[in-house]
């Protein structure tokens, strides 16, 4: 069975999972076991990574609908990427 879901609902699923996310890693009880010495993740990823990569999955997809905010955010990479003496 295939769901069928529209980009407008993809993106408020991902930005629903976000705000989860943020609203997780807002818990003092979370920050607390985060925070303990036995929690270990295989790549030594943290809560708000996820939160992190769900955005730039929103703006890759933001990039698809709209080809000049894409090259707009490419300038800006290139942009920061430069070193200034």
């Amino acid at each position: 069975m295939e769901i069928k879901l529209t980009t407008s609902e993809i993106q408020a699923i991902l930005q629903g999972c976000q705000y989860t996310l943020r609203l997780i890693n807002s818990s003092q009880d979370y920050r607390n076991i985060e925070s303990s010495e036995y929690f270990s993740t295989l790549n030594d990823v943290v809560l708000n990574d996820a939160f992190n990569i769900l955005g730039e999955v929103l703006d890759a997809i933001d990039d698809v609908n709209n080809p000049t905010l894409q090259r707009y955010r490419v300038g800006l990479a290139r942009n920061r990427s430069c070193v200034f003496d």
